[in-house]
C-alpha cells in the first residue's frame, strides 16, 4: 500500500496538478482479522434476515443500526468521536472492512440492481453510517439508492461526474441541494487496473488561518452560485443554479464549507479572487489515498472538499469499482421532501 500511495502522489490533468499527503495515522483505523471475521459473521447473519427487504425500509434500517452495536468497540468509538466533533483532517478511513465474495461484475451501467448480491459490503456500509448520523438519499440521482454504485460508464469519461474517468475537480457533495449531505462514505468493492485513482480530500479546517481577513471576509459573501449535476437536471436540459449562497457560513474559527471548484459561478469579481484563493490553499492541503478493496472513506461534507484523480476504465468487468452512501445528522429538516418512513428524498421543484 505505501508503495502504490508513493507511486500516486503527484497526478497532472490539463494542466492540474495534484500533489497529496497520505491519510494520517489518528484519522486512520484498520481493523485486525480477528475483528474482520467478527463483523463478516455478523453481516452475514443481517444478510440472511433481511435480503429480501428494499434498503428504504424502516425495519431494515433499524436492524442495521441495533447491528452497528455490535461492530468492534475501538471502531466505535472512533466513529462516535468523529460524529460528535469532527477531526481537523475532516475526514476518515477506515481499512479491512469485510468485503465478501465472489463479487459479480463491476456494473457496467453504473448500477446493481440487487443488493444482496454484495450483501456484505452494503450493510457494512449502512450499519458505519447508522453511527455516524441517518442514511439519506435523492431520487434524482442513483435511481434513489440509499446505497449507490461509483463505477465508470462508457461514453462519460470526460464528465465531472462521479462516471467518468478523468480527474474529479474538488467539490462538495451536492452542494446545489437544500438538504445536501452532511456526511459521505465511500467503500471500495474493486481498485482500478493500475491502481493510480486516488481519492483525495481536504478540509477548510487546515487552510483557514492561511486565507487573509478579506479572502475570509468575500466568502462569507452571498454571491455563488453552485450548478445542479446533469443527475438532477439532465443531460439535455438548460443549466440550472443554485439561490446565491456563501462559501463559508457559521462560526468564524470553525466555519461550514459550501464550495465547487468545477460547477460554481460567482457574482462578483472579489469573489471569484477569493475563490481563487481558496482553490490555491485546498488544493495545496490534499490528503489522498488509493483505496483498496475493504477500504470506507467517510468525508465530512460539512468542513471538507473530495475529488479524485484520473484512471483508464477497459470495461472489462474488473472496473474501479465503490459504493457511496450519505448521511445526515437530522432528518427532520428534509421531511417535507420525503414520503413518511422513506429515506428518499423526491426531486427538488424547478
Amino acid at each position: 500500500m505505501e508503495a502504490i500511495q508513493r507511486r500516486a502522489d503527484r497526478h497532472e490533468v490539463a494542466g492540474l496538478e495534484w500533489r497529496f499527503a497520505a491519510p494520517p495515522r489518528e484519522a486512520t483505523i484498520v481493523l485486525d482479522h480477528d475483528e474482520q471475521a467478527r463483523v463478516a459473521r455478523r453481516l452475514d447473519d443481517l444478510a440472511v434476515r433481511l435480503g429480501k427487504r428494499s434498503l428504504d425500509d424502516q425495519r431494515l434500517l433499524t436492524e442495521v443500526e441495533i447491528a452497528a452495536r455490535a461492530l468492534p468497540t475501538r471502531l466505535l468509538s472512533r466513529l462516535v468521536g468523529f460524529r460528535v466533533a469532527g477531526n481537523g483532517h475532516g475526514m476518515l478511513l477506515i481499512r479491512s472492512l469485510p468485503v465478501g465474495g465472489p463479487l459479480p461484475p463491476t456494473p457496467v451501467g453504473g448500477y446493481l440492481p440487487c443488493w444482496p448480491t454484495a450483501a456484505r459490503s452494503t450493510l457494512a456500509q449502512l450499519a458505519v453510517m447508522s453511527v455516524l448520523g441517518h442514511v439519506i438519499a435523492y431520487a434524482d440521482e442513483k435511481r434513489g439508492g440509499l446505497v449507490q454504485d461509483i463505477c465508470p460508464v462508457v461514453g462519460q469519461e470526460y464528465r465531472q461526474e462521479n462516471t467518468g474517468s478523468m480527474l474529479l475537480e474538488l467539490h462538495t457533495e451536492d452542494g446545489f441541494h437544500p438538504f445536501r449531505p452532511e456526511l459521505i462514505s465511500l467503500m471500495c468493492l474493486r481498485g482500478d487496473h493500475e491502481r493510480t485513482a486516488a481519492t483525495v480530500t481536504a478540509s477548510i479546517k487546515s487552510v483557514l488561518s492561511l486565507l487573509p481577513e478579506s479572502v475570509l471576509q468575500a466568502l462569507r459573501e452571498p454571491i455563488y452560485r453552485i450548478r445542479f449535476s446533469t443527475s438532477f437536471v439532465g443531460l439535455d436540459e438548460t443549466a440550472r443554479y443554485s439561490s446565491p449562497l456563501p462559501v463559508l457560513s457559521g462560526p468564524d474559527d470553525d466555519p461550514d464549507l459550501r464550495v465547487d471548484f468545477h460547477a460554481m459561478a460567482t457574482m462578483r469579481s472579489d469573489g471569484a479572487e477569493a475563490f481563487e484563493a481558496l482553490r490555491e490553499a485546498m488544493t495545496a492541503a490534499l490528503i489522498g489515498v488509493v483505496l483498496e478493496p475493504g477500504d470506507l472513506l467517510v468525508v465530512d461534507n460539512r468542513v471538507a472538499v473530495h475529488g479524485r484523480t484520473g484512471f483508464v476504465p477497459r470495461y472489462d468487468g474488473e472496473d474501479r469499482w465503490l459504493r457511496r452512501c450519505f448521511a445526515v445528522a437530522d432528518l427532520r429538516p428534509s421531511r417535507g421532501l420525503r414520503r413518511p418512513a422513506s429515506r428518499v428524498c423526491r426531486p427538488v421543484s424547478a
